[in-house]
Order: structure tokens, then C-alpha cells, then sequence
């Protein structure tokens, strides 16, 4: 093909391929060049489709930069020719990316790539988190449950129960709170499993625990409170999500009880996180007394306590203990998640906001997000009316029973006087091992070059803890136990060697 034409797309004449004075166009490629190329599955494209079809070829040449800026374009009747369209597609292409800023046009002088586009990377970029252990063998590092138990039958039943029978209207903007359907089956589920006072009027359908917290810290922030106490050790991921609503966090020590209430006193705050059911990471449920006591505190300073019951269903020595929210719904915001027991990409979870905190609660949420996909909720509530999840839950508790009790027997096989706290719950284990494998440093670094990877119990603490030993947080659900078992063969190997060579 040639672009020496000299009819430009506006009929004006011009010299299509010389450079213009001040050096910066290039001439039009001479013959059928990559960059036109470009532009001929559009033209074979459907007649209805083919004007739309080349404007989109036309821009992303344009953004990929196979078409540079200050390169001239051919004039119109003569790209049509080569293209085989009508020389009005070439024109209207070329008018509306001129009018949207990829091309400009100058009477007399025809049509050039602009200067305004900029390309973008060919790769789209993946941000999930990711695992820093690439190419490790075993990794024990707690916080994720087993996806493969994903019930795909069960959800793709309930979609195709959802979708026959959700009406129109449901697929418009949602109730900021959720659908009323869910925020009522998972009322009964929470009133049923883990003995909360659940009114459907004060349960808000969150983004999970992460949203959760970053709504009631916005609203807590808004009711002038500049600071909140967390557990510590505790969860890495509620402080940036405080921070984030401009709450400072104030570190509270943990005994063997719970949190330590004497440091709760004497902090002056007014707000706490907690997770009482199964604290993370120590794994200690906190007694009746604690419990008892930590309610004292927020009647006495008008205060309030954030229960985070996120494994509060596995249990596996008894049943589970009820929430803390269940003795006092007006002083304990409750927020739990299906990220444990389904999925975390699911990003599917449930707050229950005291009385005088809806209000602000629901329109924090209004304005974040106008509310959580509607087909989304659907499916959980007929998850949950159906008894698929509770069906699924006793598969993962079956499952993950049996990982725990080997876990621990691979401990006590390889690691003689290896201690575990905490107990019988949730997806990790804290061990204590003899003093003999320390310091932790060394050992952790032994285990990562025998292909690895463990999280030490001090590596979940705020404030710097002096080093006692070797205290591992090891997480198993997300392993088969033929895998945990290696995992344990291999430290106990990584462990003599280093014996050996030190």
C-alpha cells in the first residue's frame, strides 16, 4: 500500500510524506507497514461493526505506540483503498480521535498522531497479595483455610436457584445494609452457632472483616476518638486499617486469661479490638472472668469493644464458646466473615453494629461503596437457608481436625519436649520448642534452607518482645497431612544439621 496521497481526510491537498519544518513529524510509512496492518481485522470486520472495529484498532495503535507521536497519517481516500471500506469510515475514524485527542488536525496540512496518548504496559498487573515463600517445599505460615473445599457444586446449585427466581428489582442498588434475605439467614446462623443477639436491623454486609473495621474506625474517628487499644500480640492486619480511619493504636498486653486489664485501665482509650473466642495468634480463649471484666470496663467509660470472631466455628475438643457480644450487644460490635470457611475472594462478611452506632454505620457505608453486590448476597442466603453451609462446615471441621491432630504428632515424633498452647481451634498452632533449637533466628533460617517456611509468634508483635526460645505460629488447614508431615521431617533435619554444624 502507499500513503504518498495528497488528499488529506478533509479533502484538503498536502504533501502526505514529508516531514513537517520543526522536524518532529515522521514521514507516513512507505508501503503495507506494521502500524497499518494493524488496522486490517478491523476492516473485515461486520459492516455494522467495521467503523466502530477501526477506531479501536486506529486508538490502540496509537496507545501501544506502533503509531509514534508526530507520525502523518495517510490521507483518507487512500487508507480506504488500501483497507478496502469506504473512504467515509476513514473520515469518521479519524474525526472522533481527533475530537477525543489521539490525532490533530491541521487545514492544509492532514492528519498527525497527537502527543497526548501515552502508552500502557502490555501485562495487567496482578496486586493480590503474595506469598514471599515462592519455591519453598512446605509452608507453614498461618491465616489461610484449604480453598480446594470450596463447595463449587453447592454454589453453582445456588446460582442457578438464585438467577431463576431473583426479581428485577433486586438487581438495582442494594440496601447499604444488604439484602434482607441474608442479613436474616445469617441472623439465625449467628443466633444458632455462636449465640449473639442478631437483629437483621443492625447487621451491615461488609467487604469482609477489612471493611468491618474501617467503617466503624471512620465512625468511631467522626465521634472524636483519636485513639484504639488492640491485642498484642494480635492480628498484623487491623492496624493499617485503623490507621487508615486516623485511629492511633495502643498496644494492650495479653496473660493467660485474655487481655490484660490493668493495661486497658490505665491506657485511656475507649475503643478495643479484640478476639475473644480464639485470640490471635496465642490461640487462648479468654476465661469467663476476663470476659466479665472486659465488659465492666466498657460500662465504666462508656466505651466499646470490637469482637473479631473470625474462626469462631472450629472448634474441635467441645463446642465452640459464644461470642462476647451475646452478654451485651449494646457495648460490642460483632464482625465475622466467610473468609475462613469459604473463601477470602469471596470478600463476603457481616458486622453487628450496638443501637446508637447504626445510623452512622449504614451511611458511612452508603457513601463508601452504595452497598455489597446484590447476586453476591443472594448466593450466600441460599447457601445458608439450604444447609449447605452447614454441611460444608462439617466437611472443613472433619478436615481440619484431622490436620491439627497430625500436626501435633509430627511435633511430639520430631520434636521431644515441643510444647502446644492453646486450644483445640481455628487453623494454626502455637509450639513452644526446646530450648536446645534456639535462638529462633537460626533455627527459622535453617528451615528456610531446607524449603520451609514458618512465621515466629514474636514476628506478630507491636511492641519488640526480648527473644525466649523458639516460638512458632504454625498454620496447617491449607495442607494435606502428608505435607504437614514432611514439613515437620524437614525442620527436624534442618534442626541437626544446625546442631551439628554449630
Amino acid at each position: 500500500m502507499t500513503s504518498s496521497g495528497t488528499t488529506s481526510h478533509n479533502g484538503e491537498d498536502g504533501e502526505g510524506g514529508k516531514d513537517r519544518k520543526d522536524g518532529r513529524e515522521r514521514e507516513a510509512p512507505r508501503g503495507t507497514g506494521p502500524a497499518w496492518e494493524l488496522l486490517l481485522p478491523a476492516a473485515g470486520a461486520p459492516a455494522r461493526q467495521r467503523g466502530r472495529a477501526l477506531q479501536s484498532a486506529l486508538r490502540d495503535a496509537v496507545r501501544s505506540g506502533r503509531l509514534a507521536p508526530g507520525t502523518r497519517l495517510p490521507a483518507s481516500r487512500e487508507l480506504a483503498v488500501d483497507l478496502g471500506v469506504s473512504r467515509g469510515l476513514v473520515t469518521e475514524a479519524y474525526e472522533q480521535l481527533t475530537a477525543e485527542g489521539y490525532l490533530r488536525s491541521e487545514r492544509g496540512s492532514g492528519t498527525w498522531v497527537g502527543a497526548a496518548a501515552r502508552s500502557v504496559p502490555d501485562a495487567v498487573r496482578d496486586l493480590a497479595p503474595r506469598s514471599s515463600g515462592r519455591g519453598a517445599l512446605v509452608d507453614f505460615r498461618p491465616g489461610s483455610p484449604d480453598l480446594s473445599l470450596f463447595p463449587r457444586a453447592a454454589w453453582a446449585a445456588a446460582q442457578r436457584a438464585v438467577l431463576a427466581r431473583l426479581p428485577h428489582s433486586a438487581l438495582g442498588y442494594p440496601d447499604p445494609r444488604g439484602l434482607p434475605q441474608l442479613r436474616s439467614a445469617l441472623a439465625a446462623l449467628l443466633t444458632r452457632r455462636r449465640g449473639v443477639v442478631a437483629d437483621p436491623e443492625r447487621m451491615v454486609v461488609c467487604s469482609g472483616v477489612a471493611q468491618a473495621m474501617t467503617l466503624l474506625g471512620s465512625v468511631l474517628y467522626g465521634r472524636g476518638l483519636r485513639s484504639l487499644g488492640v491485642e498484642d500480640p494480635g492480628s498484623p492486619g487491623h492496624g493499617p486499617l485503623f490507621r487508615a480511619a486516623g485511629l492511633e493504636m495502643e498496644p494492650l498486653p495479653l496473660d493467660g486469661e485474655g487481655l490484660a486489664v490493668g493495661p486497658l485501665w490505665r491506657s485511656g482509650v475507649r475503643a478495643v479490638s479484640t478476639s475473644p473466642a480464639h485470640q490471635f495468634p496465642t490461640g487462648i480463649a479468654y476465661s469467663a472472668r476476663r470476659r466479665v471484666e472486659l465488659l465492666e470496663w466498657a460500662r465504666s467509660v462508656d466505651g466499646l469493644i470490637v469482637e473479631d470472631d473470625y474462626d469462631g466455628d472450629f472448634r474441635y475438643d467441645r463446642a465452640p464458646v459464644g461470642a462476647l457480644q451475646g452478654l451485651d450487644p449494646e457495648r460490642v460490635a460483632y464482625t465475622g466473615s466467610v473468609s475462613k470457611s469459604l473463601a477470602p475472594g469471596l470478600r463476603l462478611g457481616w458486622l453487628l453494629v450496638p443501637g446508637p452506632l447504626v445510623e452512622e454505620v449504614v451511611e458511612r457505608k452508603r457513601t463508601l461503596d452504595m452497598g455489597h453486590p446484590a447476586i453476591d448476597q443472594a448466593l450466600l442466603a441460599e447457601l445458608v437457608t439450604s444447609g449447605g453451609y452447614d454441611r460444608h462446615l462439617r466437611c472443613c471441621q472433619r478436615a481440619y481436625r484431622e490436620r491439627r491432630d497430625t500436626l501435633v504428632a509430627a511435633l511430639t515424633e520430631h520434636f521431644p519436649g515441643a510444647q502446644v498452647s492453646g486450644i483445640a481451634a481455628g487453623l494454626h498452632i502455637i509450639v513452644r520448642l526446646p530450648d536446645r533449637y534456639g535462638p529462633e533466628k537460626r533455627f527459622k533460617a535453617a528451615a528456610r534452607r531446607a524449603g520451609v517456611i514458618v512465621r515466629s509468634l514474636a514476628s506478630h508483635a507491636l511492641v519488640p518482645v526480648p527473644e525466649s526460645g523458639v516460638r512458632l505460629v504454625l498454620g496447617y488447614a491449607h495442607l494435606a497431612p502428608s505435607d504437614i508431615m514432611r514439613g515437620i521431617r524437614l525442620l527436624a533435619a534442618a534442626a541437626r544439621a544446625e546442631a551439628t554444624a554449630g
